[in-house]
C-alpha cells in the first residue's frame, strides 16, 4: 500500500523560538519512543549538518524543526532525556544531531535491527515494505536540504520518513524476541551510543578518488597542495569540495604539473565553471609543490597502526595468512547459521587483526580476551571466541602454523 500522507497532514516547519517550545512541550506530553530523521545536503554543502530534523512521537505527531533557525536543541533533549530514540541507520544521524544538542540516551536503530534479523535489503523504504507492507517514497533522499524555503512535495517526504519509524520498531523488536536476538541488538545499540567520535583523519587528501596514479612524491604533494587550496575554498564558500573541484581534476593537475593559465585551461578535467573559477588558487599549489625541498615531499605510504594488506601476508607471514583464511572461515559459518551478514557478528578488521596478531595460546578464553579487547561485544565473543579458538589449534596440531 503506497503511503502518499502522514496521518495528521504535513505540519508546518518550526524556526523560530516560540514554535520549538511548543515542540517540546507538545513532545514532553507524549509517550513511547521517538522517531527521528535528519537530512543533510551532502554533495551540496560543506560538512554533513543537519538542514531539517524530524520527529514523532505518540501523542505529539509529528515536528520538522529547521536547525538553521533552530540551532540548540537542548531544550528538546533535556525532555526526552528518559525517552528511547528511534532512528535507521543512526551512525549516519547521530553526528549532526550532537552537533545541535540532541544525543540519545537510549537508542533502537531499525537498520542494525535488520541486519541481524537476516534482511537483505535494510533501506527504510525496503524495511518499511518488508516488514509493514507500505510502499515509502525515497525520491529525494539527495536533494539539496539547505534550500529555502523547501518545497512541499520534500517536506512530506520528510515527514513520511519518520511516520512508521515506531511501528517499524516494535516489529522488529517482536522478531528479535523470537530469533533470540534482542539481547545482541541491545548490546549493539548501547555500543553505538558509547564510541567516541572519530579523530580527525591523518591526511585526509590521502582518500582523493584516483590517487592510486600518483605514483612519486612531488605528485603526491601536488595532491595534497590542491586538496588543502580545494578544502579552504569549499569551507569558506560553504560548498561541498566536489562542486569546487572534482577529485579526477586534482589527479590530474599532480600528473601533468601546469604552469601557465593555458597549460591548465588546457586539461580535459579543468573545463568547467567552478575548476576555472579558482584557477589561480589551482596554479599556485601546483608551484608551492614543485618548490618543495625532498625533504617536505610527502611519503608515499603512511606506516598503519595495523596489519598490512591482506594480499601480502602469504608472502609475509604465511602462517597468519593461514590463521586469516581459517578465522574468516569460522565468521562466514557462524554468520550463515545466525542469518546474519558476516560483518555484523565480527568487523573484518577485528578479523585481521586476531589472525596477524593471535594471543599466546589458541584457548577460547585467550581468544575472547583478545577480541574482547578489539571492541568485540559480549555475544559476539561468546558466538566466535570457542569456534575461533578450535580452528587456530587444528592448524597447530597440522603443523601448519
Amino acid at each position: 500500500m503506497p503511503l502518499l500522507e502522514p496521518r495528521e497532514g504535513v505540519p508546518d516547519v518550526v524556526a523560530d523560538a516560540a514554535g520549538l517550545e511548543r515542540v517540546i512541550a507538545a513532545f514532553a506530553a507524549g509517550t513511547g519512543p521517538v522517531a527521528v530523521d535528519a537530512e543533510r545536503a551532502s554533495g551540496y554543502r560543506y560538512g554533513q549538518r543537519a538542514y531539517l530534523i524530524q520527529l514523532r512521537r505518540a501523542g505529539a505527531g509529528t515536528a520538522l524543526i529547521d536547525p538553521v533557525g533552530c540551532p540548540d536543541l537542548s531544550g528538546l533533549d533535556a525532555a526526552l532525556a528518559d525517552a528511547e530514540l528511534v532512528l535507521h541507520a543512526a551512525n549516519q544521524d547521530l553526528p549532526c544531531l550532537a552537533e545541535v544538542g540532541l544525543v540519545p540516551r537510549r537508542l533502537f536503530d531499525t537498520e542494525l535491527a535488520g541486519r541481524l534479523l537476516g534482511y537483505p535489503r535494510v533501506g527504510l523504504g525496503s524495511m518499511v515494505e518488508n516488514v509493514l507492507g507500505f510502499l515509502l517514497e525515497k525520491g529525494h533522499s539527495a536533494a539539496d536540504w539547505s534550500t529555502r524555503p523547501l518545497p512541499d512535495d520534500w517536506l512530506r517526504y520528510a515527514a513520511l520518513d519518520v511516520e512508521l519509524l515506531v511501528e517499524l520498531r516494535d516489529a522488529l523488536e517482536a522478531e528479535l524476541e523470537a530469533a533470540g536476538k534482542l539481547g545482541w541488538a541491545l548490546e549493539e545499540f548501547a555500543a553505538i551510543l558509547a564510541m567516541p567520535p572519530k579523530p580527525p583523519r591523518a591526511d585526509p587528501w590521502r582518500r582523493t578518488s584516483g590517487i592510486h596514479r600518483v605514483r612519486n612524491r612531488r605528485a603526491l604533494a601536488t595532491v595534497r597542495e590542491v586538496w588543502e587550496a580545494r578544502d579552504k575554498i569549499a569551507r569558506e564558500r560553504d560548498l561541498s569540495p566536489g562542486r569546487v573541484l572534482q577529485d579526477a581534476a586534482i589527479v590530474e593537475l599532480a600528473l601533468k604539473a601546469p604552469k601557465t593559465p593555458a597549460e591548465l585551461q588546457a586539461l580535459p578535467t579543468m573545463r568547467g565553471r567552478g575548476a576555472r573559477r579558482h584557477q589561480s588558487a589551482w596554479l599556485r599549489a601546483v608551484s608551492r609543490a614543485r618548490g618543495l625541498s625532498d625533504r617536505e615531499l610527502p611519503e608515499a605510504n603512511l606506516p598503519g597502526d595495523g596489519p598490512p594488506p591482506a594480499h601480502r601476508w602469504a608472502d609475509r607471514d604465511p602462517e597468519a595468512a593461514k590463521r586469516l583464511t581459517a578465522a574468516r572461515a569460522v565468521v562466514a559459518a557462524l554468520a550463515e547459521e545466525h542469518t546474519m551478514p558476516s560483518e555484523n557478528l565480527m568487523q573484518p578488521d577485528s578479523v585481521r587483526r586476531l589472525a596477524w596478531t593471535p594471543p599466546g595460546e589458541a584457548s577460547a578464553s585467550a581468544v575472547a580476551a583478545a577480541l574482547s579487547a578489539l571492541g568485540a561485544r559480549r555475544w559476539q565473543v561468546e558466538l566466535t571466541a570457542q569456534p575461533l579458538a578450535r580452528a587456530f589449534l587444528r592448524l597447530e596440531y597440522k603443523g601448519d602454523v
